[in-house]
């Protein structure tokens, strides 16, 4: 199914068909991260954009949304970083300045949080990346899976507090 999609947009086409399978997954991601409606037009415009520049590195024979959520929730974290500091698109490609023992440094923790996360269930693992990847209100969550909102905040606390000792991290609440 998404091989015939990958196939148009490497051709140049496939947007109407990328923006009926696939819309409501990048409004979805979108819409937490920029509240705001002309915020969210603007970034989604972006990613179909995106993706149609990026399509001809895609392969056919891997399925397309974790790329494409990936690619969405990228472009609405840089749209929202832009809106508070101000930055211009420019700036936002341009990669930050670190030394390769501060890159090793995050490479090592980027790997830990993997193991971590490995070890959760994958519902456990699903409602950390809602609330931390892709920056979904607590409320939606909730409604989203019949809890209070309480109860995901609380299972949020447990999950957050075993991660940390998963990682070898001091339990500071």
């Amino acid at each position: 199914m998404d091989e015939e999609l990958i196939g148009l947009l490497m051709s140049g086409g496939g947007l109407e068909e990328l923006r009926r399978r696939y819309g409501p997954l990048i409004r979805y991601v979108v819409e937490p991260i920029l509240p705001d409606g002309r915020d969210a037009e603007e970034c989604v415009s972006d990613v179909y954009m995106k993706v149609l520049s990026g399509a001809g590195s895609l392969d056919p024979k891997r399925p397309l949304k974790p790329w494409l959520t990936a690619v969405t929730r990228n472009a609405a974290l840089s749209m929202a970083r832009r809106k508070r500091t101000g930055e211009t698109a420019l700036e936002d490609t341009i990669p930050a300045e670190g030394t390769p023992e501060e890159e090793l440094l995050r490479r090592e923790r980027t790997e830990s949080l993997k193991r971590a996360l490995d070890t959760l269930s994958p519902s456990d693992r699903r409602l950390i990346f809602r609330k931390y990847y892709y920056r979904q209100p607590t409320a939606q969550i909730a409604a989203e899976l019949g809890m209070t909102e309480r109860a995901v905040e609380g299972k949020l606390y447990r999950l957050k507090k075993r991660v940390r000792e998963l990682m070898g991290g001091e339990d500071d609440g």
